[in-house]
């Protein structure tokens, strides 16, 4: 199965992940491929407006893998913006993931990984899976490799 993994990542954490599910998705005999969303004239930490560059093509795989960064208690504005414009997903399976720094449930993972199923759904995607990694805990390693198994599993 062709699986793209279409990831916005600011700091490089959140397409860590990505490299790791990909890994994980290849040595399960798919092909994975990830793709980072970027925007015109680079990215600043208080972008507010900006225009997507050369946004991945959702149709181009079988199934997909969504991936961002929890930005100011919110999904990234930036991956909302591509998944808004990304094209019918036609019962493709989907699976999201989110990357933030704390543990604590009220620092906008939930709502992020809402977002983005609801994204999915409202394009047709059939959503498959979920999952959280925190950047300021002890387990990030084994958190990213359980994300991974289960990912690969999904498909």
């Amino acid at each position: 199965m062709k699986i793209g993994i279409i990831v916005h990542s600011f700091t490089g954490n959140t397409l860590s992940v990505a490299e790791k599910i990909a890994d994980k998705l290849k040595a399960s005999g798919h092909s994975a491929v990830f793709e980072k969303i970027s925007i015109q004239g680079g990215e600043k930490r208080d972008t507010q407006q900006f225009v997507l560059e050369n946004p991945p093509d959702a149709s181009a795989y079988d199934a997909l893998i969504f991936g961002a960064p929890v930005r100011g208690f919110s999904l990234s504005p930036i991956m909302a913006a591509y998944m808004k414009q990304m094209p019918p997903l036609s019962g493709k399976k989907t699976a999201c993931f989110v990357t933030k720094q704390f543990a604590n449930n009220w620092t906008g993972g939930k709502g992020a990984i809402a977002s983005m199923k609801e994204f999915c759904t409202s394009k047709g995607g059939n959503v498959v899976g979920t999952g959280t990694v925190f950047w300021g805990g002890k387990q990030r390693d084994q958190m990213i490799a359980e994300l991974s198994e289960s990912f690969a599993k999904l498909f």
